[in-house]
């Protein structure tokens, strides 16, 4: 069912914005071919992506997408970097702040779980048309190891706006704001 815009939308305002989610993604690179993952529940099921979840308490952005990636898919990811941060906000009112990280490897063999399908894939095949909207904007960035922010609308999974920018460093927190 194709969502409906309103007429009256209006991109978010990202200078006042404040997440209501923390998260991570990573993706381990290596030899041509990237690490995905089928999602089999949550926000996203049934979409590939990279393993990732919310932070815990007393976690960082790192140690949250290590952990992640060793659950969802029964690996370590090895030769771990922060390379960019996107905001999400919906219009049902969810807003997403996720650090994203690429690997260089990982220990072990993928395995499924109940969280997810591991898959390698080709770097010249990713399949953005099983993915979130925005993937096509700044996974480009991912796989060439720059550093980058993006900021999205969407209305369910339909992206309404989007802003991709190459950075030379990522902001010490935030996309160069502060939040409590």
């Amino acid at each position: 069912m194709a969502t409906e815009i309103s007429a009256s939308f209006e991109p978010t305002d990202w200078s006042n914005w404040r997440p209501g989610l923390v998260a991570t993604l990573l993706f381990v690179v290596r030899e041509g071919e990237v690490l995905l993952i089928r999602k089999k529940r949550g926000l996203g099921a049934g979409k590939i992506n990279g393993p990732g979840g919310k932070l815990e308490a007393g976690e960082t952005p790192e140690e949250c997408a290590v952990r992640e990636t060793e659950e969802e898919l029964c690996v370590r990811a090895t030769g771990v970097v922060e390379v960019g941060r996107l905001a999400f906000q919906f219009a049902d009112g969810l807003s997403l702040y996720c650090h994203v990280f690429r690997a260089e490897g990982c220990a072990g063999e993928p395995q499924e779980t109940e969280e997810a399908i591991p898959r390698w894939t080709g770097v010249a095949e990713v399949p953005f048309e099983e993915m979130w909207e925005d993937d096509r904007e700044w996974f480009h960035h991912l796989l060439a190891g720059q550093r980058f922010l993006g900021f999205f609308d969407f209305a369910e999974e339909a992206m309404l706006s989007c802003r991709v920018e190459e950075v030379d460093a990522l902001p010490e927190r935030g996309m160069g704001w502060e939040w409590s």
